[in-house]
């Protein structure tokens, strides 16, 4: 908050995955104002959740991010985050 207007938020869900003895969490939402991008808010919110993980005793959080995206893959690197895997979706017809 700044000037108690929000500039920035973060969701995520805790998630079981094969591999994840106790599950992770999982970023599904995160953004941050551009009039106020690189004031260190962004890193705040990662931090916050890291924590968060912490407190739920999860070892790993996990976002994903477009391909075209890379001031945020850098972004994101800077704040400890590896690049490790593709996301695949599919988007099919529920009306046919």
């Amino acid at each position: 908050m700044s000037e108690n207007i929000v500039v920035g938020f973060i969701t995520v869900m805790q998630t079981l995955a094969m591999g994840f003895t106790v599950g992770h969490l999982f970023v599904q939402g995160f953004a941050v104002k551009n009039e106020v991008q690189n004031k260190g808010i962004g890193t705040k919110l990662l931090k916050h959740v890291e924590n968060y993980a912490k407190e739920l005793g999860l070892s790993y959080i996990i976002l994903n991010s477009g391909f075209k995206r890379t001031e945020a893959h850098a972004f994101y690197e800077q704040n400890g985050f590896d690049k490790d895997s593709y996301c695949f979706d599919k988007r099919i017809s529920i009306n046919s």
